[in-house]
């Protein structure tokens, strides 16, 4: 008797950590599946909210691998619970309040295939306005950058190598580059490279842990790169807005986390110190702006890695 054919192995695996968003979810998942990609993709969806999600990904797109996750573990933790069964060459981590266009997967898994010393590849990422979203090129954050973007001087001179180094507004966004990091919401990697340098750290809830990956993979020999040839729109946020005070503590939090493990063991007790004080009083500022939104009735900004 003939043994049945086993699925052919994808070459992108596709996981999405989703919170109460059902409508986002459900339009991304309509582009993902819309995509021009010949290579064969496969998709998880990771549900860490209490909607309708995974009823509807059943309904609407049963190919779909659904993955109860829990409100309480976040966005890395999230992510790990499908990492051990994605079986492509390519593993994306995208967000559900991400749009493809149909060729988006494709251009990023030609140009990963042209460049084997690539580990992560980001696209220009857009937010709702058309404008670019920041996040999708950094630095790492060091104590001086750090401070420009909180302080709100690298917003006042994005064209200054010293103070905008955090974001790279002083490069051209339509220029590919190397660079330190992309953001969560949509990382291509190679699996090769996820593969030695580690899952994602879910002692991160929410925020800095696409930087500690991007930070490991690169001290594994990879290059992170910026690909502006894809743009993707991110309508960004929409998951923590439910949620602002605890998004905004987990914001510092996870600069506390970052700068702990990668960078307080290189520097001196007192800048440590220093640092540490600075992060905290930088919450405090920003939970206060939080409550006092809340009491006008205006929508909380959140903080953006």
């Amino acid at each position: 008797m003939p043994q049945p054919l086993s699925p052919p192995t994808p070459e992108l695996s596709i996981i999405i950590v989703t919170h109460n968003v059902l409508e986002h979810l459900r339009r991304c998942l309509a582009t993902v599946y819309a995509s021009d990609f010949p290579a064969g993709l496969e998709v998880f969806v990771v549900d860490n909210g209490t909607d309708d999600s995974l009823a509807m990904v059943a309904d609407e797109f049963p190919s779909a691998t659904r993955v109860l996750g829990s409100p309480h573990i976040g966005f890395a933790a999230g992510n790990n619970l499908a990492l051990p069964q994605a079986r492509g060459r390519y593993i994306l981590l995208l967000n559900p309040d991400t749009e493809l266009t149909p060729s988006a997967l494709a251009d990023l898994y030609d140009a990963m295939e042209a460049h084997p010393r690539w580990g992560i590849v980001g696209p220009k990422l857009l937010r709702a306005d058309g404008s670019l979203d920041l996040a999708c090129r950094r630095s790492f954050p060091t104590p001086w950058n750090a401070l420009m973007k909180a302080s709100g001087l690298a917003r006042r001179f994005p064209r200054s190598r010293i103070v905008a180094g955090y974001n790279l507004t002083y490069v051209d966004p339509n220029e590919s580059h190397p660079l330190d990091a992309v953001v969560g919401a949509f990382m291509f990697m190679r699996a090769q490279a996820l593969a030695q340098a580690g899952p994602l750290d879910d002692s991160f809830f929410m925020y800095g842990e696409d930087l500690d990956l991007c930070y490991r993979i690169k001290q594994a020999g990879w290059q992170v790169w910026y690909w502006p040839a894809v743009a993707v729109r991110h309508l960004k946020g929409e998951s923590s807005r439910q949620r602002p005070g605890r998004m905004t503590f987990e914001f510092f939090r996870s600069m506390h986390l970052f700068y702990a493990k990668h960078q307080a063991p290189h520097r001196s007790t007192v800048l440590n110190v220093l640092v540490v004080s600075a992060i905290w009083l930088f919450f405090c500022a920003a939970m206060l702006r939080v409550w006092t939104r809340r009491g006008s009735h205006q929508a909380p900004r959140l903080p953006s890695l």
